[in-house]
């Protein structure tokens, strides 16, 4: 098996990657990995070159993996600001660094996609050595695998990289039949207050309308991308992601697509996209003008958990952050990040404190799980 590096998605027939990718995880799909490129959401301008690795043998495609070139750690969503402060002081240069991720998407999923008949932790140990001999070669300082799941973090910690943990929340479909039947398992205290904020969406006047990718049109699509702008306009910042970028995904897969608009006198006030795996729902953008109150976790929360339940969708992973979802029945997972340092001292040195910070992620992992509002019998 050799490596090949390939400067675009582009540069790879679309069924061959998503062969190797498949249809479960939205976000690993050749189609939206291009549409960052294609719109410009990823390139050199924004501090994302793509680099991304193949493993071929006898001109057989045998394994992919997404990988960039950073010149920041913006829109990573696993904060490293600390290390690259520590490289600056030191004198040492931490940008640029190799990261395998899904740009802009705190969301678990494979990062090394193998053929059936392919050993895992051997291509991932070809990768590794390809990336630290380039590493060498173009003197870059680390690499960076986020939110990998299942065996792929043992693989990587099989291979001396350091294993750092966080907790995100997460809602499970336990059979539920209904809404009312997912209530049932809460407390009366928690079942009340969700019905309440479910009621006043209504008292305001604001209706929900759940459109599916292919039933939306362009002008809604405009309507949306205004309201996503919005949010980071009212941080003072600017989106990470463009027009382009949510139209190609339109074009390309909207059957993975779910949008809900809010209405208040034939006029929209806010909406919310999500995207759809085969047994998981992907809150992922928000935005409104005005607040209402309770809208946001109607449009971004119980929409959602509505559509899990009537499509049979085992989970819903509404992103990074928010303790607030643990009262409306998200459970606190632990998520994973995979870290090689080619300083040895300095890797040295973060790998002590992944251990220390591991210890306090369990903490607070084991304390938020306190407060999940669920009846003692149905946890």
């Amino acid at each position: 098996m050799e490596v090949k590096l390939i400067n675009s998605l582009s540069q790879i027939e679309p069924a061959a990657w998503n062969r190797l990718a498949g249809d479960t995880y939205p976000f690993m799909r050749h189609e939206f990995l291009l549409a960052l490129e294609q719109s410009g959401a990823v390139s050199e301008q924004t501090g994302w070159l793509p680099h991304h690795l193949l493993v071929v043998k006898d001109a057989e495609l045998m394994a992919v993996m997404p990988l960039y070139l950073k010149l920041h750690s913006w829109g990573e969503y696993v904060f490293d600001n600390q290390w690259a402060h520590a490289y600056q002081q030191s004198g040492l240069a931490y940008y640029p660094k190799w990261l395998t991720a899904i740009p802009f998407t705190p969301c678990q999923g494979t990062r090394i996609c193998v053929g059936e008949s392919v050993d895992l932790l051997e291509v991932s140990r070809l990768l590794f050595a390809f990336i630290k001999q380039m590493s060498e070669q173009h003197d870059i300082s680390s690499w960076h695998c986020l939110f990998p799941i299942g065996l792929q973090v043992e693989v990587f910690r099989s291979l001396g990289l350091g294993i750092r943990e966080g907790v995100q929340f997460q809602w499970f479909n336990k059979d539920y039949r209904n809404f009312d039947d997912f209530l049932r398992t809460l407390s009366a205290s928690k079942r009340k207050m969700i019905k309440r904020e479910r009621r006043r969406v209504g008292e305001q006047g604001v209706e929900l309308l759940r459109l599916s990718g292919k039933e939306v049109s362009d002008l809604q699509w405009q309507v949306f991308f205004e309201f996503y702008r919005m949010t980071y306009l009212k941080r003072g910042s600017q989106p990470y992601l463009n027009l382009d970028f949510f139209l190609a995904c339109a074009a390309n897969n909207p059957e993975q697509l779910l949008l809900v608009l809010a209405v208040k006198d034939d006029k929209y006030v806010g909406a919310a996209l999500s995207f759809i795996g085969t047994d998981t729902l992907y809150g992922r953008y928000w935005g409104c003008y005005e607040e209402y109150n309770a809208l946001h976790f109607e449009a971004c929360y119980y929409q959602g958990l509505d559509y899990c339940i009537e499509h049979g969708l085992k989970r819903f992973d509404s992103g990074a952050q928010g303790e607030h979802k643990i009262a409306r029945g998200f459970e606190p997972i632990t998520t994973y990040s995979a870290h090689w340092l080619k300083d040895e001292q300095f890797a040295k040195a973060v790998n002590h404190f992944l251990a220390r910070e591991q210890q306090a992620v369990q903490g607070y992992k084991d304390n938020a799980a306190t407060y999940l509002p669920f009846k003692q019998e149905c946890r």
